[in-house]
This record gives C-alpha cells, structure tokens and sequence, in this order.
C-alpha cells in the first residue's frame, strides 16, 4: 500500500455516508482529458448521491493541481487528494485508503465513462451469488487519429481496447483466452483489495516508464486466492487513444516493457518456473531476430517481426538479470530490485 496516507482536500460526502461505489481517477498533470472524465460522471445514470468520486493528483504541478481543485469543487460527490510521488500504483492504492465505497471503480483520466456505468457495476456485483473481487469490463477507442494502416491488428489491446462482448470469469472458458481485466475499466472490492496490500508499486507505470500490469496482478492474486475475478461486457467505458501513442517507436518501446513486465508480474505471483521454462524461447527468438535492431526506428518495415523482438528483449534483460542472478546467489527476488533493474535496461 502507499507509504504515506493522503490528505484530503475537500470532503463534500457527510461522515458515515455509505455508498456501494466510489469511482477513482488517478492524473497527473493532464486536466484537459480529466474535464471530460469528470463531465462524463457528473451524468451518471444513479445521480451524484447513488456514488462518490476520489480524484487522486499524483504530484501535478502547481497550476495543474489548482485547475483540479476547481474542477472537483464543481461536483457534489468528489473529493481531491494529492500526492507528492508519482506513480499509477501508489496513487491508485491511496485512493483506496482514501475511499468509502465497498468497491472502488478505477477510470483512467483518459476515459469516458458510459452514462450507465456506475449502475451496470452495481448491477453486476448484486447479481452474483458471491460477491466478485474484481470485475472489468469493456473499453472502447475513441481515436485522437487514425489507426495506422501498418498497427498488427493482434496488438489493438496494447493500446488498453477491449472489446469483447459477453461475461464470464476471466482464467476459464466463459471468456477467450488470454482475456484480462483492462486498468482502464477496474472494479475491486476495496476489502479484498486492503487485505491483498493493494497495487504492488513496484508495477504500473511511473515516471517514464511503461511498466505494467499492475492490475492484471492484482487481479490474478485474488483468484488465485479463491476470489472471483470477472469480465462484464455491460461496464463499458470509452478509452481516448492519444496520438502519440500511435507511432512505431512507441509501440516498440510499449512492448519492451510489457515483455519486462510479464517477467515481474508471474516473478510476484510465485511462478518463477513459467519464467524459466519461456525464457530458452525468448532468448532464442532475441538472438535470431537481432539484425533487425538495424531498421529505422521511424520505419514500420518488418513491424510484425520487430515487435517481437522488442517484447523478447525486455522479457530475456528482465529473466536473466534477477531471476537467474538471484538463483545463483540462492536469495529471495526482491520485486522492488527487479523494477529499479527494469528501469536502467533500455531497447538498445
């Protein structure tokens, strides 16, 4: 959980107020896509006292941060805390500590929520005969610019696009395999999640780096402890696509980290097998692939095969550096060491 608790700045929500959600956006320094985030709660379909709002700064600057606390005060239901550190993980835990619903639903500031969001939620958790842990639904594009003709139409997911319709718990064969939840769309049972530690922040994404999956872990740590971990395709939001992101060095760079991420998260999870018996594979596909390191970082030639190199590198820099260095020395993987060595490896 977060080291430090966060200090509130508003508190619209009377004391001992009990709510079923409490919807969390995590930001920093982009007030322009949280306007729109926050319009899209603000019509909610159960009203401002069916659900309270946490906005969580995570160590904006001085005149974002003041943009926000106006933004918040215009809505009835929200309240804003601020961190000094950043990070998607610490800031995501400290909104839990902050928060007073039984489940905390996590919006990316990025997303719109649909107008019926919060009561598909609703609807979803009391349907069930034992209450799930974790739920994840839909999150559909909304382009800042055209899908690049060259994009490989297996990665759509990598720019947090899910859109498969139906429900069914995820790890099973009520949904498609290799179906996770979407951070962009999360709903935690805030219990659960406290007593599993929250985030583990050594995951997410933090500064520059596109660490992931931090709540593809969470996630799997609660199933794997007998909770239900669930896709409903009825919690829709709808994920901005920025731009940026829509470039060949980015891809590549955003499959590095996945690659080193992968490694962490089943590293975390008690799995260091599934790692070992990849990892010949991985290598063997780096080494092969190599020569392509060559091409122009801007040109898109040879992107099916470059990605996954890009994803190889990170993955084999992540196994061999920690994994079979703690092996040798015959000592526990620290996470914390694993994620500060992920952040001195580049794509070179």
């Amino acid at each position: 959980m977060s080291r430090t608790l966060p200090v509130s700045l508003s508190d619209p929500m009377p004391p001992g107020k009990e709510v079923l959600v409490t919807a969390c956006i995590c930001t920093h320094d982009r007030t322009r896509y949280l306007r729109h985030c926050l319009g899209s709660l603000r019509h909610q379909s159960v009203g401002s006292e069916g659900f309270e709002i946490v906005v969580v700064d995570s160590g904006s600057p001085p005149a974002a941060a003041a943009e926000m606390q106006r933004l918040v005060a215009e809505l009835p239901n929200a309240r804003l805390i601020r961190l000094e550190e950043t990070g998607i993980s610490l800031a995501r835990n400290a909104g839990a500590l902050a928060a007073r619903g039984a489940y905390i639903a996590y919006i990316d500031d990025d997303a719109l929520a649909a107008p019926d969001w919060i009561e598909q939620i609703m609807a979803a958790v009391r349907e069930q005969p034992v209450p799930p842990a974790v739920l994840s639904g839909r999150a559909l594009p909304i382009w800042e610019a055209p899908l690049p003709a060259w994009w490989p139409e297996s990665l759509r997911g990598i720019l947090t696009i899910t859109e498969w319709e139906g429900r069914g718990e995820y790890r099973t064969a009520e949904v498609p395999a290799g179906l996770g939840p979407c951070g962009a769309n999360l709903i935690v049972e805030r219990a659960a999640m406290l007593a599993a530690s929250g985030f583990a922040e050594d995951l997410g994404r933090r500064g520059g780096l596109l660490l992931s999956d931090e709540d593809v872990h969470l996630a799997w740590k609660l199933q794997d402890g007998g909770r239900s971990a669930r896709h409903d395709s009825r919690i829709t939001v709808h994920h901005c696509i920025q731009a940026r992101r829509l470039t060949v060095a980015w891809l590549l760079r955003r499959l590095y980290w996945q690659g080193a991420s992968s490694v962490l998260t089943r590293l975390m999870l008690g799995h260091p097998r599934m790692v070992r018996s990849e990892l010949p594979r991985r290598l063997a596909l780096a080494l092969v692939l190599a020569p392509l390191a060559l091409v122009p970082e801007r040109s898109s030639a040879l992107i099916g095969l470059r990605w996954r190199l890009a994803y190889a590198q990170g993955f084999v820099r992540m196994a061999i550096s920690e994994l079979l260095r703690a092996d040798t020395a015959g000592i526990e993987v620290s996470s914390r060491a694993l994620a500060e060595n992920a952040a001195r490896g580049t794509m070179g």
